[in-house]
């Protein structure tokens, strides 16, 4: 995520988040929170919110929304940034106002904040292993059912790119694209006639496929389980390509572990993309408690 998205507000395509954190609510509340009731309407509460371990934080346009929706007269103050690295047992952030709506909005708020922030935590993971290299880590379509923006989100958050938000935003020919075509070359024909106005991507699954994307200069090549070796030698292909003055970058993708990544982006790759970002996910651990 770029530090104007940080600053300014969300993406364009993060349009969604009233309907998502209504969605949440209504899911979780149902016709009311019947143990809210224990506690007098008028009562007031403070509490706050600790991250459990280690982190990168994101999510907080999420947790707003939840306390707007629910009741506007709590407020909240962020002790920490919007990606930024957080220890254990450190305040993210402290809340005080009705102390129904406190505790309401606890679980969604969390639920939130907690998955956005794992999927920010396993981005920077990745994005930290191929430091130096040159090497983007880009996410896939993989992501929570619902959550897709969100999860993009952090992966910006993380410090890693979005490939393609959906399938309307980009043209990705895949290998029952190629089969479905005839051939990689009659694939990219039938995309090039579409003329849709979009990124026009394709996977190789071998370096004749490579040239054959090469030689119709698509906007973004992805290797598919090489190895090593073919790979070192698909970007030696792509790079004349483009000193030739082609425009194709080269990603690759296909089961790149956080123990492997390192050598894959050594190899010159300009990006590679990691499905387990978003789809291996692990929650980060926070608590609220009321002071």
């Amino acid at each position: 995520m770029s530090r104007s998205d940080r600053e300014h507000g969300l993406p364009a395509y993060v349009d969604d988040l009233a309907q998502t954190v209504a969605r949440a609510l209504a899911e979780d509340l149902g016709s009311g929170d019947v143990t809210a009731r224990l506690v007098a309407d008028h009562a007031q509460a403070r509490a706050r919110v600790i991250a459990r371990e280690a982190a990168i934080i994101c999510g907080r346009p999420w947790v707003d929304e939840v306390f707007r929706q629910l009741d506007a007269r709590v407020s909240l103050d962020w002790q920490v940034a919007e990606g930024q690295r957080v220890d254990p047992d450190a305040t993210v952030f402290t809340l005080r106002g009705p102390a129904r709506a406190l505790l309401s909005g606890e679980r969604t708020a969390l639920n939130f904040l907690q998955t956005l922030s794992g999927t920010a935590t396993a981005t920077a993971a990745f994005v930290d292993a191929v430091a130096g290299t040159g090497c983007r880590i880009a996410d896939t379509r993989k992501t929570l059912p619902g959550l897709r923006n969100a999860q993009k989100y952090a992966v910006r958050c993380g410090g890693g790119v979005n490939h393609r938000i959906g399938l309307y935003d980009g043209i990705l020919i895949k290998e029952n694209h190629i089969a479905a075509a005839g051939g990689i070359a009659q694939a990219i024909a039938q995309a090039r006639a579409l003329d849709a106005g979009v990124p026009l991507m394709t996977e190789a699954e071998n370096l004749d496929e490579v040239d054959a994307a090469l030689t119709a200069d698509v906007d973004l090549l992805l290797v598919d389980d090489f190895t090593l070796d073919a790979l070192r030698e698909a970007v030696r292909r792509t790079r004349a390509h483009r000193a030739a003055g082609g425009r194709t970058l080269i990603e690759y993708s296909g089961g790149a572990s956080l123990e492997r990544v390192r050598a894959i982006a050594q190899t010159g790759v300009d990006r590679i993309s990691v499905g387990a970002i978003t789809k291996h996910l692990r929650a980060i651990d926070l608590s609220m408690r009321l002071i």
